[in-house]
């Protein structure tokens, strides 16, 4: 006679079984009569609380392309979907993500000593040719799990993205990396625009610059339209690959944006370049080619 098969439970279904506001049978008691390992209720709620962070970050950064806003507004626009985070959460996560307000703020934060602070030289400048302005940013990309970071460096007049660099930390190694390239490859600007983040303002970093007799300009504090170009391009790769694709590595998104920034240099037209692409505007010369580097040569 067959033997009939033991009923098997899964762990998700054990899990619902225990009950932690018994008062006859402890948490302990229960999982040793369902057979089931104590550890696993806190794995599972380590896996929980890592979903429930992820869609948390992926709401924040949504909702900060709208509206660059701090911590309070911020939880205000999350509790109004759904969202019950408290400020301390957010403002970890938020920083974590290098989001930071860009409205003025009554208190400077504290920079480096070593740290120099350059004006903005950009304002009332009429930007005519290629290589007048290079401008840089980092920005932030969600993964399915954790996060890293995007550096871009960007000719102004051109809107050609000359090379870019991801990296899962914030050091300024990645930064040095991807402005040594360009340096190496596009000769130099005549005035490189950053922002005061300290990646930009370490002293390997300004060193480069200096060395090339390049002059340095530096947003001024919260002033999001110092860099506005940099700004609408990374609301364009976002809109247009980062949540299209939601990359589950830092691999996939390196692989995924090469594809998309061969494409915007050679292939997406501009309203403001008189409908021509950034790479023929740059080059001066029609129907760039696409390359497999991180940046592109004149074809």
């Amino acid at each position: 006679m067959a033997k009939k098969k033991a009923w098997t439970i899964s762990r998700e279904q054990k899990i619902l079984f225990i009950d932690k506001n018994n008062t006859e049978l402890s948490v302990r008691q229960q999982c040793e009569l369902l057979g089931f390992n104590r550890s696993n209720l806190y794995y599972q709620r380590q896996e929980k609380e890592l979903l429930d962070e992820h869609q948390l970050r992926r709401a924040i950064d949504e909702q900060f392309m709208k509206d660059p806003c701090g911590v309070i507004k911020m939880m205000k626009y999350l509790r109004r979907l759904g969202h019950t985070a408290g400020k301390k959460l957010i403002r970890r996560l938020m920083r974590s993500m290098n989001l930071v307000a860009i409205y003025p703020k009554p208190r400077i934060s504290q920079k480096h000593p070593e740290h120099r602070i350059y004006p903005y030289l950009l304002r009332g400048v009429e930007i005519v040719r290629v290589n007048q302005v290079w401008a840089t940013d980092i920005t932030y990309i969600q993964l399915a799990r954790g996060y890293c970071y995007l550096v871009a460096i960007m000719d102004w007049f051109s809107r050609y993205v000359l090379s870019w660099r991801l990296s899962n930390t914030l050091d300024a190694s990645f930064c040095v990396e991807c402005l040594d390239e360009v340096l190496k490859k596009y000769g130099k600007p005549e005035i490189f625009n950053n922002d005061q983040g300290t990646q930009f303002t370490s002293m390997e970093f300004i060193q480069k610059l200096l060395d090339a007799n390049i002059r340095i300009s530096m947003d001024g504090r919260g002033r999001v339209f110092d860099n506005i170009f940099i700004e609408r391009l990374w609301r364009t790769v976002r809109y247009s690959n980062i949540y299209v694709h939601e990359y589950p590595t830092m691999r996939d998104a390196h692989n995924g944006l090469r594809i998309y920034f061969n494409g915007y240099n050679t292939e997406m037209l501009h309203q403001s370049l008189y409908y021509q692409t950034p790479c023929e505007e740059y080059y001066g010369i029609k129907f760039c080619q696409p390359s497999q580097g991180n940046s592109l040569s004149l074809p």
